[in-house]
């Protein structure tokens, strides 16, 4: 077997061990089960099945969150060991630049393009010039809406997402029982990223009609009517900082006297950091009076956090799982082979159902960090302040 197809063959192989370690986990919103990964660990690919190898454009929202870091570099080292070429842009969450970098890849003839897009609706006019070229685009985490030049989606189920927020306060407070009233401020993500209406409305299906029975109370009165008003609370550009100041302002104005928050849907760990900073500020003390908070993406930061007592819990999706399915797309888009998905009904543009392919999310609470994010390999032992 020759280097070339030795290394191919050890990367997708790769990426299916980390993609069969899902099956313990498949969401509770799917009624069939996820997909078996389309290449085994066992298996050997006969050197005419290994892929030819080409360009592959890569572009990334932005390094100032972790994820993306993370998301990006494992993305391009799984791609470089099958033999591809690959360029990757950051574009500092600037809507303008992420346009610039993908006209540029374009104009370098890539083979794919996949993109985590900082606005969803604001990629049609380049993508088009794209679909003129015949690359092929996936959308990675973030859908691309308003245009029919998307052929794949491949993300966590994010409506999962939101219902594992929702079910750990739902539990955590034990309003399934009858108890209350907890005060709950309520948060969600930037309303140019498609995500965050499907992590809100996961979470309050479950959370409003305790909010409407008064078990629930929202002294701010931030709080939606429904799941079609969530972005009238969403934090723009998921920033900790805004999220702090919001945060900051609500106890301010509405928890003077003995009033105290008891819980905080926040939508993920950059909300969490500005939040859990706001209620420091404040005089909340851990194993006094600090709150329920939620979280999402297993950040360094909020796990150290979470070990400090100062977040509940966090919604872990692997990116090593989704960098490893989209690694395994591209292969199958250059070998003309079908693409593998596990949903074509749920994720519409606009202008079309872009064919999905879901992984489903999992909760890891201070209780399971060593299990869950060390055994796993996702962060040594030493990443964190245990």
């Amino acid at each position: 077997m020759s280097l070339r197809t030795m290394k191919v063959v050890a990367a997708f192989a790769g990426a299916a061990v980390l993609l069969g370690g899902l099956g313990a986990c498949s969401s509770e919103r799917t009624e069939e089960p996820m997909a078996e990964p389309t290449v085994d660990a066992g298996e050997t690919a006969a050197p005419e099945e290994v892929a030819a190898g080409g360009l592959i454009g890569i572009a990334m929202p932005t390094k100032s969150l972790e994820r993306w870091n993370r998301d990006g570099s494992h993305l391009e080292g799984l791609l470089q060991e099958a033999g591809y070429e690959t360029t990757l842009q950051y574009a500092d969450n600037k809507v303008d630049q992420q346009i610039t970098q993908l006209q540029n890849m374009i104009n370098q003839d890539v083979d794919i393009l996949v993109v985590a897009s900082i606005d969803g609706t604001a990629l049609g006019p380049v993508l088009a010039d794209a679909a003129s070229k015949d690359i092929k685009v996936i959308a990675y985490d973030r859908l691309i809406n308003g245009t029919e030049d998307v052929d794949y989606y491949a993300t966590f189920d994010n409506y999962e997402v939101g219902q594992l927020q929702g079910t750990f306060i739902e539990e955590q407070l034990g309003l399934a029982d009858g108890a209350g009233p907890f005060n709950l401020e309520p948060f969600a993500g930037s309303p140019d990223d498609n995500n965050a209406k499907f992590f809100f409305s996961g979470a309050w299906d479950i959370l409003l009609p305790y909010v409407e029975s008064g078990q629930l109370v929202v002294p701010s009165g931030k709080s939606p009517a429904s799941n079609e008003d969530w972005a009238s609370i969403g934090i723009q550009g998921w920033t900790s900082e805004t999220a702090q100041s919001e945060m900051q302002n609500r106890l301010n104005s509405f928890y003077s006297g003995e009033a105290k928050v008891d819980v905080v849907l926040s939508p993920n760990d950059s909300l969490a950091l500005g939040i859990a900073q706001a209620l420091e500020g404040s005089g909340y003390v851990v194993g006094e009076d600090w709150p329920l908070l939620t979280g999402q993406d297993g950040d360094q930061a909020n796990v150290n956090n979470m070990i400090a007592g100062k977040q509940s819990m966090t919604v872990w999706k692997d990116t090593r799982t989704l960098a490893a399915q989209v690694a395994t797309m591209v292969d199958q888009i250059v070998k003309g082979e079908p693409v593998e998905v596990n949903d074509e009904e749920t994720y519409d543009n606009g202008i079309k159902v872009v064919p999905t392919y879901l992984i489903p999310p999992k909760v890891v609470t201070p209780d399971t960090i060593v299990v869950d994010l060390i055994d796993s390999g996702f962060y040594a032992e030493g990443d964190l302040d245990l």
